[in-house]
């Protein structure tokens, strides 16, 4: 480790040691008096326990601590209450830092309820959760603006992105409405709000669509058939709210999909966001978080400047390359520019006035306002940056059907890259359905990654001209068929191709380098996340 970092996680260290970490007993500021069974509402702090001295505000920061130990009056969790004949217990929730269970009512629709403190004891392993690391971890906690998910679901309507609308609620100490595990959510601060998955939830901000999933349904079933495909142009406009939120944990566990249907009987899923625990993160205002800032490019501070694209965008980098293939760079700019006129003044004061309790508005009001406004101002210049990031190495893939993947090298400037349908092609012609078509320009893009997954796919590569990126071709386990006639000058080769070195219709010319192998994985893809 570099000597000058040294000090600061040691002080570190000795802050998260000097007293053992804690939950507060309950959330409720007089908890030692009984609660009336009438009583529908509270004074409560989410999370007084991360109180520090001046010396753990100056090495950890300030962080929000002063919102997390701010008393303010929120309503009783009562589930008889919340929806029409009441909520009943479903199943508890796989969360590693969030408890977390889903209810349902009457009519079946599904309802999330989580508590908005954590405990990220299961992130870590057994030999940890006893040591200073343990406390370090669990105080990076206060750096999660506690109410920030309250301020989002008007911004997101005006912004044109679907959204649920979460509610905080106080558990009582004696509530055993919550299932076999009540216990746990007992005497804490929960968000409840409506979870859009499933065609019982189809209603709301998803009204009109045919089909509700997750990520790990969606997306294995969009590289199945050329059916179903992902909206990027709805994803962008949802991405570019993320950043302007400051919200950098978007990976793909952190989205549902609305299906609708579109002409030819195909189906375009689109983007439900959910889990804003991240908007307004406030990381890097004490001396040794400021540390950890560098090392980890996402834990940045939200304020009116924009610190790290690359970093709000890593924990999404999966399902950013997964939808956002298609999408150029003049739509990126065009949303961006909506955007700042749909995020009206008007919009921003009054969704941070509704989302915040007024104790902690009127002093965290003022400054979210200000930074959301700036922010605003910078959108364009956001979305440009996060275009370039995506546009540096771009992956096209085909479905488990047939497809004929078209690359030709037109000029220095313009590589376009085509596929095709080779299902039921209409008679007289070679090829079916346009699926996918874009020009990329080599001094944006790096590398184009074409995969044609389980079906027997052809790639066809032409042209002459100096610059190209590198088209990168991986079959599949069927027999595919490449031939490359193009040419670029210099002497590295820039056309590949990735697969078994068997079953293979390869038809190479002098630009294509030959990296077949007898491994299977050298085709490989993952579909849904999960590294298979």
């Amino acid at each position: 480790m570099n000597y000058r970092y040294a000090l600061p996680l040691l002080l570190l260290s000795a802050t998260a040691c000097s007293r053992k970490p804690f939950f507060q007993p309950d959330a409720r500021v007089a908890h030692t008096t009984p609660l009336p069974p009438t009583a529908d509402s509270a004074l409560v702090t989410p999370g007084r326990h991360y109180q520090r001295g001046p010396l753990g505000r100056f090495v950890l920061g300030p962080h929000y601590r002063r919102a997390w130990a701010e008393p303010v009056t929120l309503p009783i969790f009562r589930p008889e209450r919340l929806a029409p004949g009441g909520l009943k217990f479903v199943k508890m929730g796989g969360g590693f830092q969030t408890t977390s269970l889903t209810m349902a009512d009457s009519a079946g629709r599904s309802y999330a309820v989580r508590t908005i403190d954590k405990n990220p004891e299961k992130t870590l392993p057994k030999v940890l959760r006893a040591t200073f690391v343990f406390g370090a971890v669990r105080d990076a906690t206060s750096a999660a603006m506690p109410y920030g998910a309250f301020v989002v679901p008007p911004l997101a309507k005006a912004a044109g992105v679907p959204h649920s609308s979460p509610r905080p609620y106080y558990v009582r100490a004696d509530e055993t409405g919550l299932g076999p595990d009540s216990k746990r959510f007992q005497g804490r601060v929960v968000l409840v709000e409506r979870r859009y998955e499933g065609k019982e939830n189809i209603d709301g901000p998803v009204a009109g669509a045919t089909n509700l999933d997750e990520s790990e349904e969606v997306l294995p079933a969009r590289y199945e058939n050329q059916r179903d495909q992902l909206d990027g142009v709805a994803f962008v406009r949802a991405r570019l709210l993320d950043m302007w939120l400051g919200d950098w944990d978007r990976h793909e566990g952190q989205w549902s999909w609305a299906a609708y249907p579109q002409p030819d009987r195909q189906r375009r899923w689109q983007p439900v966001p959910q889990d804003r625990d991240q908007v307004f993160f406030r990381f890097d205002d004490g001396w040794a978080s400021w540390v950890v800032s560098k090392a980890v490019a996402k834990f940045r501070t939200f304020g009116p400047g924009y610190e790290s694209i690359a970093g709000y965008t890593r924990n999404a980098s999966f399902i950013d390359s997964r939808v956002l293939p298609a999408v150029p760079r003049a739509t990126y700019l065009a949303t961006a520019r909506e955007l700042q006129q749909r995020l009206t003044d008007a919009v921003i004061e009054q969704a941070v006035r509704q989302g915040l309790p007024p104790a902690v508005h009127a002093y965290e009001g003022p400054r979210m306002v200000a930074a959301l406004k700036a922010r605003r101002a910078k959108l364009p210049q956001v979305a440009d940056e996060f275009y370039r990031l995506q546009a540096k190495e771009v992956m096209v893939a085909g479905t488990d059907e047939k497809e004929r993947f078209v690359v030709e090298r037109l000029s220095d400037t313009a590589t376009v890259v085509s596929v095709y349908s080779l299902e039921k092609v209409p008679a007289g012609q070679s090829q079916g359905q346009l699926l996918y078509s874009r020009s990329f320009d080599p001094r944006e893009t790096e590398t184009v990654r074409l995969h044609g997954l389980k079906g027997k796919d052809e790639f066809l590569v032409s042209g002459k001209v100096r610059r190209s990126p590198f088209i990168d071709i991986y079959g599949g386990p069927q027999e595919d068929l490449v031939r490359d006639s193009s040419r670029v000058a210099g002497l590295r080769k820039r056309t590949r191709f990735f697969d078994t070195d068997r079953n293979n219709n390869f038809q190479p010319g002098s630009e294509t380098k030959d990296k077949t192998a007898h491994d299977v994985l050298s085709h490989a893809f993952d579909r849904d996340g999960s590294g298979r």
